[in-house]
């Protein structure tokens, strides 16, 4: 099946609507067309065609959104490339591609200049999008292995914005912020769902604490992108009821439940969400509409979208029964799906009488010691409630008596001091024995994270 062209269909219906906004400047819809019709004619030059991969190594910006949208006029599949890796690594991750631009797309065309010249137009206007061919190839984000390129059509995120505009209702005036990377999935479909929706995506370089409140406080932000850290970063920043924030999709983990009373103290109006690249980002997310029940879980699933938990050997013991998350439905990739046709997404979790997915955490980050299999999300959660710590995570450590001995690495805030034993016996006070870690090791230094915030537990193994 083909669709209309998502930007021609935008700047058709609403030109004069501000597509992009950053820092730098911004572009309508009519201006991001003319500009991705130019890139297109550049890219066209140099040999690219329907079905060509595309390395975008660019920083989040207007010139981005200009080789993004190009490559898909064009029919080609974009593959963005983290910046913060290594030469070696984006070499890596761009092999096979036609092309790969590292310059913005045209004469000199900067931040601060204006639209491209539209002079070369070799692309029917009406020309749409094939909904099973590859939109994007998006690696995944390597927290437990090397990333992997995932093959994402046009048809996986139509759906997942069909299914995120059903979860959290659509204003023809939204201004979505982004401070996530658009080499990851859910900075990139940002962008996308707001040309599907033909509305305003806010994009930042990156997450930087004072930025973001200045613009979800002043710059009429309606929606923003979230993971645990950065929201923490925000309400010790002094974030206090954004007056046109409706929602602040939380994703990227489990979520401390005093992360959540504390948004709700401030009255930021959180909602969880699930996802994760193989489904081109959300797969469960909590309706407006959420009672504090939904708001403490991850949420029902988008529209058209399955969720299931199989038995899982390593799993944890809770009830409702804790195992795999799997998912099924057009948001999955094509060659992400089993044989069975779901998702194995190695994600353990549980869903309630109400349908509401509750995440654990990964199945491969499950320690077994002495024979009991533990969460470390659980046990983080409980560490992350302690006034001095900013930030913990637990791993499981070889041990002759225990098999996997559970250890923390915590993070103490700035100014507080507690002691590895005060944390045991606060841990112990809310977690079976078993779980309270053996050792804790205290540290003032970050944890290692992607750029996306996600914890790189292999890192402290």
């Amino acid at each position: 099946m083909v669709v209309e062209g998502w930007l021609q269909r935008a700047a058709s219906n609403a030109p004069r609507r501000t597509a992009i906004e950053t820092p730098h400047g911004s572009r309508s819809y009519a201006e991001l067309l003319a500009d991705a019709r130019s890139g297109a004619a550049e890219l066209s030059e140099r040999g690219v065609a329907a079905g060509s991969r595309v390395a975008i190594c660019l920083p989040p910006g207007l010139a981005f959104a200009q080789a993004l949208h190009a490559c898909l006029l064009l029919g080609a599949a974009a593959v963005p490339i983290d910046l913060r890796l290594s030469p070696a690594e984006r070499e890596r991750l761009a092999r096979g591609a036609a092309v790969c631009v590292d310059a913005p797309l045209g004469e000199g065309l900067s931040e601060a200049q204006g639209p491209a010249s539209a002079a070369h137009e070799p692309l029917d206007p009406a020309a749409g999008h094939a909904l099973d061919a590859t939109a994007v190839v998006i690696h995944t984000s390597g927290t437990t292995a090397a990333p992997r390129p995932i093959e994402l059509t046009y048809g996986n995120f139509l759906w997942s914005a069909l299914g995120s505009a059903v979860a959290l209702g659509l204003d023809p005036r939204e201004r979505w912020l982004c401070a996530l990377p658009l080499s990851h999935v859910g900075g990139l479909s940002i962008l996308l769902r707001s040309a599907i929706y033909a509305t305003t995506a806010v994009v930042h370089e990156r997450f930087d604490t004072e930025r973001v409140l200045h613009a979800v406080s002043e710059r009429q932000i309606t929606l923003v992108s979230l993971v645990p850290t950065t929201l923490a970063r925000l309400l010790d920043g002094g974030l206090r009821r954004p007056p046109d924030l409706r929602c602040a999709l939380l994703g990227g983990g489990p979520v401390p439940p005093t992360l959540l009373d504390r948004a709700r103290a401030a009255g930021v109006p959180v909602r969880q969400t699930y996802g994760l690249t193989e489904s081109a980002s959300q797969a469960t997310t909590s309706p407006l509409a959420a009672s504090p029940e939904d708001q403490d879980a991850a949420g029902t699933p988008l529209f058209c979208t399955k969720v299931r938990i199989a038995p899982s050997p390593t799993a944890h013991s809770g009830e409702p029964p804790v195992g795999e998350i799997l998912l099924a439905g057009p948001t999955v990739a094509p060659g992400s799906r089993a044989r069975d046709g779901w998702l194995h997404t190695g994600d353990l979790g549980s869903i309630d009488g109400a349908g509401r997915l509750r995440v654990s955490g990964r199945e491969s980050d499950t320690i077994v010691s002495g024979g009991e299999n533990i969460a470390p999300a659980e046990v983080e959660a409980v560490l992350e409630a302690h006034p001095d710590v900013l930030e913990a995570a637990v791993i499981g450590r070889p041990d002759r008596r225990w098999g996997e001995a559970v250890t923390a690495i915590v993070v103490t805030r700035p100014g507080g001091e507690v002691a590895g034993e005060a944390l045991r016996a606060h841990c112990a006070a809310s977690l079976a024995s078993f779980k309270v870690p053996k050792r804790i090791e205290l540290t003032r230094e970050a944890l290692p994270r992607t750029g996306s915030g996600k914890l790189l537990r292999k890192d402290l193994v």
